[in-house]
């Protein structure tokens, strides 16, 4: 029998307000669409990062928040960009990691925590 390989990876993230959290990724230079067959789900993506939302009457941020680590080629240009983006949440500057990586991270309103990582110059 071959060995299954796994090939990816799309977090599903809990939000109270499918508009605005569509319009808050659009801002953040994702590509977003509301599901057709579905009114509380949606899309965002960018590059070869795809997240799903899911609006839930239940979610509070506080008990039920997510995190998604998304690795890209350069954490200081996307956090210039986002952090001018005016999208409303906490960002955390820059830094380099003892794992060799350079990160930031963002929480957004909604209390999904982006953490944004990337290779440290060797």
């Amino acid at each position: 029998m071959d060995e299954v390989r796994f090939e990816g990876i799309t977090p599903i993230v809990p939000v109270r307000d499918l508009a605005a959290a569509l319009e808050r990724y659009r801002l953040l230079g994702f590509t977003v669409e509301q599901a057709d067959a579905d009114a509380d789900y949606g899309f965002a993506n960018r590059g070869e990062v795809w997240l799903h939302l899911t609006e839930w009457a239940e979610h509070a941020p506080k008990r039920t928040g997510a995190a998604v680590y998304v690795y890209v080629s350069d954490a200081d240009a996307v956090h210039t960009e986002w952090s001018a983006s005016g999208v409303g949440g906490r960002f955390t500057a820059p830094q380099d990691t003892p794992y060799g990586l350079r990160e930031f991270a963002y929480v957004d309103p909604e209390g999904t925590l982006h953490r944004i990582g990337s290779p440290l110059a060797g």
